[in-house]
């Protein structure tokens, strides 16, 4: 950082940069109203001349900074199941929130349907902006790329359990830690397991987290010297066969167990593949764990009738708390790196776990 200049004030900085004072005064307070390049340009310039803001303004960003107003955009859930953890996000957020003095205005952009307009999007949100002063947002379940390109060139934005890969902007993002996935494998290991399988669904939109899942499952393999079969993989690789519904998922399932070197053990990139496998595989005459043992990732209920499944408990609601801490400091350096931030789930064993069948 530069050493503090006198000379150089806003008026200088508008001059440099050929903008109005008024977009450089807007910048330097961070308003909303301008774009990311924008105000990163100011700022970096401000800091390489020296500039500093005058007591009256420092002490305007205070009152400012207490009345902090951000938005929580809802997207396009996977699956139904995935709203069982939006309350509990919801109430980290809110009890984050809170602490900061900071509103909250929580707004389902897909609206219950199934595509999110761009259009439609951009009016809401500026709408919002402009009505309710806010500084930056957090992203809820999977946007397309374009809405998310869309709204880092508004505001500072941090994403909760959804990476958006490139072209999309590098959004900052706070999720949970899919390396705990090596603790089933451990489990099953020690249950005497040696052919453990990976599945995952295919999803429209969003569904990353089961690469991050899977390269956890693929590396814990290699740490008990456990071969990695390409067979007993589905849904990962492009250029394997694909198998669609949760139907097709099972029946290969079903098939593999039948073959000597078959899986004994599945392991699924969340809870409601789980779910839905378990009962496929009963109408198709396997039990688990009693045939084969099964776990899943993210700490959701089972549906009546099913077991406790053996997971990985995703914190949902410190996983809401610390977007709205990042989101904060984002607002505050909007130009610092991108920050990826990990918050440890817990493993539990559940009921769906066994001794491999002889």
């Amino acid at each position: 950082m530069s050493s503090p200049n006198p000379s150089i004030n806003q008026l200088e900085l508008a001059r440099h940069l050929r903008l109005s004072h008024t977009t450089v005064s807007r910048a330097l307070s961070n308003h909303p109203a301008i774009n990311a390049s924008t105000r990163a340009r100011v700022l970096a310039l401000a800091d390489q001349l020296g500039y500093r803001p005058g007591p009256s303004r420092a002490v305007s960003r205070t009152r400012q900074a207490r009345s902090l107003a951000f938005g929580v955009l809802l997207g396009r859930p996977l699956v139904p199941a995935d709203g069982r953890s939006l309350p509990r996000l919801l109430e980290g957020i809110h009890r984050r929130a809170s602490v900061e003095s900071a509103r909250v205005d929580v707004i389902d952009l897909a609206g219950g349907g199934l595509d999110i307009d761009p259009l439609k999007c951009r009016r809401e949100v500026f709408r919002r902006i402009r009505a309710g002063g806010w500084r930056g947002a957090l992203l809820l379940y999977p946007f397309p790329n374009d809405v998310v390109a869309l709204l880092a060139r508004k505001l500072p934005l941090v994403s909760l359990l959804t990476e958006y890969p490139a072209p999309a902007p590098a959004t900052d993002l706070v999720d949970t830690d899919h390396t705990a996935v090596a603790r089933h494998v451990a489990a099953l290991v020690r249950l005497g397991h040696r052919h453990i399988g990976f599945l995952h669904w295919r999803y429209p939109a969003g569904g990353h987290w089961g690469s991050h899942r899977y390269a956890a499952y693929a590396a814990a393999l290699a740490a008990h010297g456990l071969d990695l079969v390409a067979d007993h993989v589905l849904n990962i690789h492009a250029s394997a066969p694909a198998y669609p519904t949760p139907a097709s998922i099972a029946a290969r399932v079903a098939s593999l167990s039948r073959k000597k070197s078959g899986p004994t053990a599945w392991l699924c990139a969340a809870d409601h593949q789980a779910f839905a496998l378990f009962a496929d595989l009963a109408r198709l005459g396997i039990q688990v764990p009693r045939d084969l043992s099964l776990a899943g990732f993210d700490g959701q209920p089972p549906p009546p009738g099913l077991p406790a499944l053996a997971t990985v408990r995703v914190p949902y609601e410190d996983i809401g708390a610390s977007s709205v801490a990042r989101l904060i400091s984002r607002m505050l350096e909007p130009t610092s790196p991108r920050r990826v931030i990990h918050v440890d789930p817990t493993w539990d064993a559940g009921a769906t776990l066994a001794k491999p069948r002889t």
